[in-house]
């Protein structure tokens, strides 16, 4: 008998836990909801950057997001904010009713490029034959007009130097870059608005990191050298 007992008590204690497994697997999905809910609460306590661009800065956002993962909540707007004419028409819905304590912003690779409908170039670039998007002029009209909307956001606003047109681009003349940004800096200056020279950054940058040669896009390893230097001006606005 105690032999028989030694046997069974072992075989309670196992079988005592069985409810207390089930009690916990039960109760795994309630406590996982919770961990989602503490998350997504914690995350609308951390300040918020909105970054509004192109095609290069869809590029860079993942290593923007990843360098201020903790720290920011940072969002593209969806989609492609092509040239100045676009960003009058949709700033509205791309900012809407959040508050954003930063936003990062750029116009300018669509505006100065030239496009020709018989081109069979991506997106009909033909700085021979084609039409400009934004002339000089109107490019600066366009984006004081975007500044001032911004403005009145009260978000700390970080205007992006249009990065670097490359020797043999298609649809873009060399040097206009630095032409329109000029323009642009004169728009910053007027609304006290800080600058990050992605053009001087990408100037720099050996013909690796481009997709290919006369291409304004990048390899992984430029996105994230520009991502890094976009989440360092956010992390010096908020003072992080």
């Amino acid at each position: 008998m105690p032999k028989l007992r030694r046997m069974l008590v072992p075989l309670g204690s196992r079988s005592n836990h069985f409810p207390r497994f089930f009690y916990m697997k039960k109760r795994l999905p309630l406590l996982l909801s919770l961990l989602l809910l503490a998350s997504s609460l914690w995350a609308k306590d951390l300040p918020k950057a909105l970054l509004i661009g192109d095609s290069i800065s869809i590029g860079y956002t993942p290593y923007v997001v990843k360098a201020l993962k903790g720290k920011v909540q940072v969002i593209h707007h969806r989609g492609n904010a092509q040239h100045t004419g676009t960003g009058l028409k949709m700033l509205d819905r791309w900012v809407g009713e959040t508050q954003w304590n930063v936003i990062h912003f750029n116009w300018g690779l669509w505006d100065l490029c030239y496009r020709h409908p018989q081109s069979k170039e991506q997106g009909r670039r033909d700085k021979k034959r084609g039409t400009l998007t934004t002339s000089l002029e109107q490019y600066e009209k366009n984006l004081d007009q975007l500044a001032a909307r911004l403005k009145k956001t009260k978000a700390k606003l970080i205007w992006a130097h249009t990065s670097t047109v490359p020797k043999g681009e298609a649809g873009r003349k060399l040097g206009d870059d630095d032409k329109y940004n000029e323009a642009a800096a004169r728009v910053m200056k007027k609304y006290g608005i800080r600058i990050n020279d992605l053009n001087s950054l990408t100037d720099g940058f050996p013909p690796e990191l481009f997709v290919k040669p006369g291409d304004v896009h990048y390899k992984i390893e430029g996105s994230k050298k520009i991502g890094q230097a976009v989440a360092k001006e956010i992390s010096l606005a908020l003072s992080l």
